[in-house]
């Protein structure tokens, strides 16, 4: 396989024997792999990390956001842990559009999910791990108290909302402001507010059992004090992303309702591996699709690196994205839409690949059911992104939103791959008594009943977290993920093309050249849709993407070092050996292990 830069890593390889970690920040790598040397497991490891990277990384995700995990115990079956919340009750298309509005917005309380984030990772705890509650929260208390340095990135996404925050948002302001001003990249930030909340729920544990004691934190979590401010700051009329006031509708009732799934993942077998991804109310489906089209292809035509490659690649990504805009959804039953994983669908989808670029929205024809059209707005003209990978912020509070990725394994081949997201410090104002915010999950539903992803009370938003493992020979091998909204499963194909068909090293893959297409209609706010767009890494080289261009490829150019933000971890059931690598861009996100 041609890849720009061929063999270049930047980082080795990580293998041992003992257990990996790796994350979009060192920290929670550091504190995951701090678990395991104390003797927890995997999912004690990564709970830990989870609950750090609410501090840490605090401008891409939040205790008030949600997750999506994929779980493996040792000589088990793979778990998909849905901590995707619902719409609230009172969350119905009528009153969205008695408010004057013909979409979710992408800010504010309106776009709010019920919180499902903390009850996933208490979930994973409660039925997977080893370690006490308590304990497990220490790393994150820690964090939250003493504070941890500002990344550039954070500091940037604090620097552009700040006029909304004083003029709208003071409660956020007064948090992420402190003296009236923004906090300088690598300043020591502290969220004590947040502190105070981990000790109160750690003070609702009891003294029980170690499963009685996480129980009971997540009872105060979901009908305690947290429930209840959660409906205060919910209920207070304040500014959205479209300009205007609104209050929000969740309230503690939503919270009290929810509870986590453990549901079986949707597989494809490609090239002798089996992919696992979480099922149709994600957009996991979207890499099975696309592996299952470009297994029809060969040679050249899976090469990331080559002009053909490339543009086969982009179309075939088109074709899925396609799918899951008209038909992924839970108003569908799941078995109608298995048969977009047919082999027979995907030759007939692998057919309409050209040599040109298309610009049309082509979804298949199902037997049952019909597609759904969404609007297909053409995006303006692009807006620059804060940092790397991180969320796109606009002044008027707009946010399009990233998030973070998780991958741990242990000595006794426990694997979990979690990407937890929402929550993020500018999607919703501060709730100063807790010292988080709501997330905005619910700006990926339509306020159209026709839609399978359609705005409906207790049904949840069709979210883009999507992490993946890999079996092989009927175990369960590697864990892996990216952040990156709609982006998250076009990395991981190329992640996976380089890997299976290439023969790449893990890190190899991570570090080379990424793209995407933006022909698909984008899932946060304001939905728009660019027909022939793909954004490239400059080290795809001028050839390939003056290729592309020649082919009708819109190609938006980026920084060298500026897509994909992958992270995985591995072991290897014949050996035990253990492995892991991370993404170098943006200089946070790091492997570790022995």
């Amino acid at each position: 396989m041609s890849v720009p830069e061929t063999g270049l890593r930047t980082r080795p390889d990580l293998v041992g024997s003992f257990g990996m970690a790796a994350s979009t920040h060192w920290v929670p790598t550091a504190v995951a792999q701090s678990v395991l040397e104390r003797g927890g497991n995997a999912v004690d490891a990564v709970v830990a990390a989870g609950f750090v990277m609410h501090v840490v990384e605090p401008h891409l995700n939040g205790p008030g956001g949600d997750l999506v995990a994929l779980l493996a115990p040792a000589g088990g079956d793979v778990r998909v842990v849905a901590g995707q919340g619902p719409a609230p009750r009172r969350a119905t298309i009528e009153h969205y559009r008695s408010l004057g509005l013909d979409s979710v917005p992408g800010s504010g309380a309106l776009a709010a999910a019920v919180p499902g984030a903390v009850e996933a990772w208490l979930w994973m705890l409660r039925t997977h791990g080893t370690w006490d509650v308590a304990d497990v929260l220490e790393y994150a208390v820690h964090y939250a108290e003493v504070g941890q340095p500002l990344a550039p990135q954070a500091s940037a996404v604090i620097e552009t909302m700040a006029a909304h925050f004083t003029g709208h948002w003071p409660t956020s302001a007064d948090q992420w402001l402190a003296g009236g001003r923004v906090p300088a990249p690598g300043e020591l930030v502290a969220i004590p507010a947040y502190a105070a909340t981990l000790r109160r729920l750690l003070a609702a544990a009891g003294s029980g059992d170690r499963v009685s004691r996480i129980e009971a934190v997540g009872r105060e979590w979901r009908s305690g004090f947290v429930a209840r401010a959660l409906e205060r700051a919910a209920a207070q009329v304040h500014r959205h992303s479209d300009g205007h006031d609104y209050a929000g509708v969740l309230d503690a009732a939503d919270l009290a309702a929810f509870e986590v799934r453990a549901e079986a993942p949707l597989t494809l077998d490609f090239r002798g591996v089996t992919v696992c991804k979480a099922p149709f109310w994600s957009q996991g489906p979207v890499l099975l699709q696309a592996l299952a089209i470009l297994d029809t292809f060969d040679g050249p035509d899976l090469d990331p690196g080559t002009e053909r490659g490339a543009h086969t690649i982009l179309e075939a990504l088109k074709l899925a994205m396609a799918d899951r805009d008209a038909y992924y959804g839970e108003a569908h039953d799941a078995a109608d839409l298995q048969q977009l994983l047919s082999p027979e669908y995907a030759k007939s989808r692998a057919a309409l690949i050209t040599d040109e670029a298309s610009a049309q929205w082509r979804p298949g024809v199902l037997g049952k059911p019909v597609p759904h059209t969404p609007p297909l707005r053409i995006a303006e003209p692009a807006v620059p992104a804060i940092g790397t990978g991180e969320p796109t912020v606009r002044a008027t509070g707009e946010t399009r939103g990233d998030t973070v990725h998780l991958d741990v394994v242990d000595r006794w081949g426990n694997l979990v791959s979690a990407t937890p997201s929402g929550g993020w410090l500018q999607s919703n104002p501060t709730i100063p008594e807790l010292g988080f915010c709501l997330g905005t999950r619910l700006q990926m539903t339509w306020l159209d009943p026709r839609s399978p992803s359609a705005l409906m009370p207790g049904r949840r938003p069709r979210t883009t977290l999507s992490p993946t493992m890999l079996q092989r020979g009927g175990q369960t091998g590697t864990a892996l993920g990216s952040p990156g909204g709609d982006q998250q499963d076009q990395w991981q194909l190329l992640y996976l093309l380089r890997t299976i068909v290439g023969g790449l090293t893990p890190q190899e893959a991570i570090d080379a050249p990424m793209f995407h297409t933006t022909a698909a209609t984008q899932s946060f706010w304001p939905r728009e849709w660019t027909p022939r767009g793909a954004v490239a890494e400059q080290r795809l080289g001028t050839e390939v993407i003056a290729g592309l261009r020649r082919r009708g490829h819109e190609v938006t150019v980026t920084g060298p070092w500026s897509l994909g933000r992958l992270s995985t971890v591995a072991r290897d059931p014949r050996t035990g050996l253990v492995s892991a690598a991370a993404n170098p861009r943006g200089m946070q996100g790091y492997a570790a292990g022995r």
